[in-house]
């Protein structure tokens, strides 16, 4: 059932340079593992601090509550497992949150169609996912405007043929033009068929999210998916320390069939979570603690990932803000309290506030990508493609965060200090007054020594002003036009494929269509 591995585009026989620049500029279907961090973690708290957040955050569970609204089967799990509820609100004892967290698992495997596409989430590695949730999309050539179906589709082409990206994500865009209650089915069908890499199922009502189960029991095996997770799904926390029956629903269905799920609190600093590091710190663990136990009271061993989505607001517009340090300051902090409860974590993005894939968007999305490297995220949503807060998703964009996702994977290496790192045979060839460009070490490892980016220009000034003085945006899009228009879809069971056309269309014609 495992798609086979996607052709690569032959090599002309050119010949000298022509070959070379056929080779760098060629497409490639090749996927780059799944990081595997050789460089440590950047810990911004002491150890007093932690246990100062830890202890405030028990103290926020056992003495304020959380609140899981219109759903009476959580109050009663909550009341068995030893929880204070009067209403909707419930009370945790010191412990007992933390004490059921401790079944879940602190790494698990998300399988893909494709198994050499299967990703490891948990210890120390970093998995990228792409943008999620954006109404709109923007491109040079329609300019802003509503998301549609043929716009999901193409960001799961693109994402399935950048090198850098290990997961096909969830809702890269919410496609418009498809009814609401049926529009699931047909994003899942694009990430199921257009690409072979992981992907996150539907959370937008419970009915969905057994929908999701379903259609990849088709494509797995029921037994299979039973025993195996694979997806990994968004439950967004209603801050401040409220868990609605939509996001919980959700929760329950995935946790009952063995799925994971990214438990994360949705706080702009300011207005959903007090003004300081701290006391935020202490409200993502609160509702964290909260969730995952849950998750647990569900299904012990169900896995889940400690997830943090932080921001903070502009006092003066109202409007959240990115790349900021006090937001570099959460992700750190939650990194370190996610390690210390043993699992796994989410957080990062490329994030900005910017209206276009400028400058803004290059300085606000570099700050939190490279602290989510140095902050010891597993899972990074919203990876490539973020726009404007979140309302757009980008194609230019897209590409272009995506090509910086390669400059982590070098940084997370490390520094190798092996014989041949060290240089000492290039060293004493070269001697004092020569030049490396000849020698034999450069000969033998200039291809791999540097990243380079597949977007960006290096030309000279007087070629690139030859060509069009093309700035990067302009780039971008001649990137995307240029994946798109040699995408090659990866090939599929013909048996599954026609199973999951026919669920696709039977579950559709249950149900008149809605657009609320």
């Amino acid at each position: 059932m495992a798609g086979a591995e996607p052709k690569r585009r032959s090599r002309g026989a050119g010949g000298g340079g022509a070959a070379r620049r056929a080779e760098r500029t060629a497409i490639s279907f090749e996927t780059a593992r799944f990081i595997e961090r050789n460089i440590p973690n950047f810990e911004i708290l002491n150890a007093e601090a932690l246990e100062i957040i830890e202890t405030n955050a028990e103290t926020v569970l056992a003495e304020i509550g959380v609140n899981f609204v219109n759903n009476p089967a959580a109050l009663e799990r909550w009341r068995a497992a030893g929880a204070d509820v009067f209403g909707e609100r419930v009370r945790i004892p010191r412990g007992l949150a933390r004490q059921l967290c401790a079944t879940a698992p602190s790494r698990y495997v998300q399988h893909a169609r494709n198994p050499a596409r299967n990703v490891e989430i948990g210890g120390n590695t970093l998995v990228c996912a792409p943008v999620y949730g954006p109404p709109f999309v923007r491109d040079m050539q329609g300019g802003r405007r509503y998301a549609t179906m043929a716009d999901f589709q193409n960001f799961v082409r693109l994402g399935y043929m950048s090198k850098w990206l290990h997961h096909s994500g969830g809702t890269v865009c919410e496609p418009t033009d498809v009814p609401v209650n049926k529009r699931h089915l047909d994003m899942l069908h694009a990430h199921m068929t257009l690409s072979d890499k992981p992907f996150m199922g539907s959370v937008t009502e419970a009915s969905r999210a057994q929908d999701s189960v379903d259609m990849c029991g088709v494509l797995f095996g029921e037994e299979f998916v039973q025993n195996n997770t694979v997806m990994t799904s968004l439950i967004n926390i209603n801050s401040p320390l409220t868990f609605d029956d939509v996001m919980m629903g959700s929760l329950e269905v995935y946790a009952a069939n063995n799925q994971a799920c990214i438990i994360s609190p949705f706080i702009v600093g300011g207005a959903m979570a007090p003004v300081s590091v701290a006391g935020t710190l202490t409200q993502v663990l609160a509702e964290v603690l909260a969730g995952i136990a849950y998750s647990q009271l569900v299904r012990p061993g169900a896995p889940v990932i400690f997830g943090a989505f932080v921001t903070s607001i502009d006092m003066n517009s109202g409007a959240p803000t990115f790349g900021t340090p006090e937001a570099s300051q959460i992700l750190y902090g939650a990194g370190q309290l996610a390690r210390r409860m043993g699992l796994p974590f989410r957080s990062g993005g490329g994030l900005c506030a910017s209206k276009l894939p400028d400058a803004q968007a290059a300085y606000e999305s570099t700050q939190t990508l490279n602290a989510a490297l140095l902050g010891g995220v597993n899972f990074m949503l919203h990876a490539c493609g973020w726009l404007e807060g979140g309302l757009v998703s980008s194609f230019e964009k897209f590409v272009m965060d995506a090509d910086q996702l390669g400059v982590l994977h070098h940084l997370a290496r490390g520094v190798a200090v092996d014989e041949a790192a060290q240089a000492m045979d290039a060293i004493a060839e070269v001697g004092p007054g020569g030049h490396y460009l000849g020698c034999a070490h450069t000969q033998t490892h200039f291809k791999s020594a540097f990243w380079r980016s597949g977007v960006f220009d290096y030309k000279p000034f007087e070629t690139w002003d030859e060509e069009g003085a093309r700035d990067t945006q302009t780039l971008a899009n001649l990137r995307v036009q240029t994946m798109l228009n040699t995408y090659q879809q990866p090939p599929m069971d013909p048996g599954i494929a026609e199973a999951l056309g026919a669920f696709v269309a039977q579950r559709k014609g249950r149900e008149a269509d809605s657009f609320m």
